[in-house]
């Protein structure tokens, strides 16, 4: 454990799980480690929950979020998706198997969750390609390109999210997704062309910017 620490790999991939909102989510070499900055996207869904809601998180990863809403929101069902076949064995040890699927945002959820989702969650990759070289080499090397590169300006996968998130929200249903702070005004205008009613919300003491877009009705 010590030399693969020693030769750069993540502690939480070493060690095995990671630490977020109070929950150990499991972590395997080459999967996306949950950012303790994300814990903010937590609280604001949270805050916008009510008891039983329906709750699906995209781009879920190893299923962080989805594990740390489940345990936050009384009788929450929660739903989880991710393209990552790594991921997604992990998703399935920190959420109920069968509410975690492998495929293409969207693509793979049952079609009976659409226009009953309350809450929407898609930790989405956002940063530039151009700025993928700068990163850490934990990110760069032992991380999915996938769970990291954005596209041109970082948003090319929050504009898909939120092009189809009107179709999968309930009305009042709310998308939450991280994004930079110097992305945060481009961000919340892609919401807002999606038709969803959006705003930008920040945590100075978790360095975290959250855009939120409400679907009217």
């Amino acid at each position: 454990m010590v030399t693969r620490r020693a030769a750069g790999e993540p502690l939480e991939q070493v060690i095995g799980w990671a630490g977020f909102c109070g929950q150990r989510i499991v972590v395997q070499p080459g999967v996306f480690v949950p950012r303790r900055r994300t814990e903010f996207l937590v609280h604001c869904a949270v805050d916008l929950a009510a008891p039983g809601a329906v709750i699906v998180d995209l781009c879920c990863g190893a299923g962080a979020i989805g594990a740390a809403l489940a345990a936050a929101v009384e009788r929450a069902e929660v739903h989880a998706a991710d393209i990552d076949p790594a991921a997604v064995r992990c998703a399935r040890q920190n959420l109920p198997a069968g509410h975690v699927y492998q495929g293409d945002l969207y693509e793979p959820l049952p079609a009976g969750l659409r226009g009953r989702v309350a809450i929407l969650t898609a930790n989405v990759p956002y940063v530039p390609t151009g700025q993928i070289g700068f990163l850490p080499s934990e990110a760069r090397v032992h991380e999915p390109r996938t769970a990291l590169d954005g596209g041109r300006d970082g948003l090319d996968v929050l504009r898909r999210v939120a092009a189809g998130a009107p179709a999968w929200l309930a009305p009042g249903g709310h998308l939450l997704s991280e994004a930079s702070e110097d992305q945060a005004p481009l961000a919340e205008a892609v919401l807002a062309s999606a038709g969803l009613v959006a705003r930008v919300v920040t945590s100075e003491d978790e360095g975290a910017t959250v855009v939120i877009g409400r679907r009217p009705g």
